[in-house]
């Protein structure tokens, strides 16, 4: 995938996050964005990070103290993490969901 085609996917995934998290209480999770990054805060203080990372052409999940590196598979069209496959989506709905108490559904 060339710079163009990955700043474009990355920022429809960035956007869909953003979006998503709007229908969350926002007494119990708040969110910024950034230029190729969503910061997500909550409550007690703790903060999550995604971010585009141009150089490696993939999306950066900082949630606590995890990370996870998502790629862009084009026969899938997902983007799916490096280590165990899972989808980027999913996976942030179950962190989030980790650190609220209760779950949450992209």
């Amino acid at each position: 995938m060339d710079d163009n085609e990955f700043r474009e996917r990355s920022d429809i995934a960035l956007s869909k996050v953003a979006k998503w998290l709007e229908d969350l209480d926002p007494d119990e999770v708040d969110y910024t964005t950034a230029d190729g990054v969503v910061t997500i805060e909550f409550a007690g203080g703790a903060k999550f990070i995604l971010s585009r990372q141009s150089q490696m052409k993939q999306m950066w999940l900082a949630a606590g103290s995890r990370g996870f590196h998502y790629s862009w598979d084009a026969a899938r069209r997902l983007w799916l993490d490096d280590k165990d496959g899972h989808e980027l989506f999913p996976g942030l709905a179950e962190a989030i969901s980790e650190q609220l108490g209760h779950p949450v559904e992209f």
